[in-house]
């Protein structure tokens, strides 16, 4: 594992590493549109996770997740949690909350 002091520098050095797509959350899956990927949650392994708590403002809390599908697309997704989490359904919130207490 790695340690990082910055969002920023998780994302930047994550890139250098291969992951290089951009993910987004829907409410049952990763999506990226570059190329048009649609990963449910059995579609992906989360291969590393790095949190992030804001010092001041706790809206800048994230979660820096390292995503691989099972066909080796591999990419960043970058989440709030808190009160700043995104609304997902049952089995998107498992596999995420799942690795993050690991």
């Amino acid at each position: 594992m790695y340690n990082y002091d910055t969002v920023t520098e998780a994302i930047n050095d994550l890139k250098a590493r291969g992951f290089t797509l951009d993910f987004n959350l829907q409410t049952n899956a990763l999506q990226c549109f570059n190329p048009d990927l649609n990963l449910e949650p059995e579609e992906f392994e989360i291969k590393e996770i790095y949190r992030f708590e804001g010092d001041t403002n706790p809206s800048d809390e994230e979660i820096v997740y390292a995503i691989e599908s099972k066909d080796g697309h591999k990419g960043v997704f970058v989440n709030g949690y808190g009160t700043s989490a995104d609304v997902v359904g049952a089995e998107m919130m498992k596999k995420l909350v799942d690795h993050h207490n690991q």
